[in-house]
């Protein structure tokens, strides 16, 4: 079976940092590019982050450039998103999905959501 596990979520204050993680089973990683995405209390789940299935591609939403990393380790199968410089408004649930296609999408393999918030 096809397991995608996020850890890592937690409280922090705005500027804070924290990395997530997300461990691969069930499938080979490197046959997968991966993303990151999240979901706010009352707002459509958004794209955040995506890497290539090497590494050697990145993609951001606007909203995080310059303040977050993905960032993957193919022989551990994990995949991390160091966020930095952390905003109120990235508050949400984190998930961390696979792809066989593109960066882009399709993303049909999903973990089960790590919570971060934002507050002070």
């Amino acid at each position: 079976q096809v397991h995608l596990v996020e850890s890592g979520g937690g409280l922090v204050q705005p500027g804070g940092s924290l990395r997530l993680s997300c461990v691969v089973s069930g499938f080979t990683l490197d046959d997968y590019a991966m993303g990151w995405f999240r979901q706010a209390p009352g707002k459509e789940r958004e794209f955040v982050a995506a890497i290539s299935r090497s590494g050697g591609n990145t993609y951001y939403a606007d909203s995080v450039k310059g303040r977050f990393t993905i960032s993957r380790d193919n022989a551990k199968n994990t995949v991390y998103l160091q966020m930095n410089s952390l905003k109120l408004e990235d508050t949400a649930v984190y998930y961390c999905a696979a792809t066989v296609v593109s960066l882009f999408g399709p993303y049909d393999v999903w973990g089960q959501g790590t919570q971060v918030t934002v507050s002070s």
